[in-house]
This record gives structure tokens, sequence and C-alpha cells, in this order.
């Protein structure tokens, strides 16, 4: 018996545990190895995994605070087998960037965020 699960319109199907477990691993060596030794007690990477979004995360000790800040850098969709990059605005909307091609390759759109792709990622 074959069962099919019907998607509506706007609904996505989140990404299988191999694609899960392969993003986890290529983000954890990325964000263990992002931020330079001599500044890791002042600026943190970090990432969360929700659905079919990949979320980058910049995260700062708060000004005369023990608290940390989070700050969204980029987000990765998982759509129709390819990755496109979005941004966020100042109110908290994501917005897909044209100019980069979706793509398949993963840590290829990960390399694209990391260059910072002219200033649009780590300002």
């Amino acid at each position: 018996m074959i069962i099919v699960k019907r998607i509506r319109a706007g609904e996505t199907k989140s990404m299988d545990d191999f694609t899960k477990k392969r993003i986890m691993k290529i983000m954890d060596k990325y964000t263990k190895n992002a931020v330079p030794e001599h500044v890791k007690n002042q600026i943190k990477i970090s990432y969360k995994i929700r659905g079919n979004h990949v979320t980058l995360i910049e995260e700062r000790q708060g000004y005369k605070s023990d608290q940390w800040v989070q700050m969204p850098v980029a987000q990765f969709r998982l759509d129709e087998n390819e990755w496109k990059i979005y941004w966020q605005d100042s109110k908290g909307k994501w917005h897909f960037i044209d100019d980069i091609e979706p793509d398949e390759d993963f840590e290829k759109q990960l390399k694209i965020v990391d260059e910072g792709h002219n200033g649009l990622f780590w300002g």
C-alpha cells in the first residue's frame, strides 16, 4: 500500500532526517570555526533549524549586561531540493535575495553568506 500525503499550497514538507543530520554536521563545524579564538568571549555564531529553514545567528553580549543578544544573519530555505537565501529586515520579515541563484549545494550557499555578498550579511 502506498500512502500519499498531499501538501497544501503554501505548506512545505520538512527536510528528511538524513538531510537534517548532514546540515547539522556542516553547521556545527562552521559555527565552531567561524569566530577567531581571541574574540570568542564577545561573539558567538549559532544556528537554528525549523522545518526546512536553517537560520544563521550572530550573538553578542548586550551592552552593560550579561545577557547575549541574538541577531539573525541569514536564512537558508530548502525549496524543491534547492537552497534559497533570505535576509531579514528591521521589522523581522524575511526577503528572498534574488541575485543569489538557488542551489542544491548547501555548503556553496553557506560560503556565499560567509563571504558577505556585498556587505549584506556581516555589515
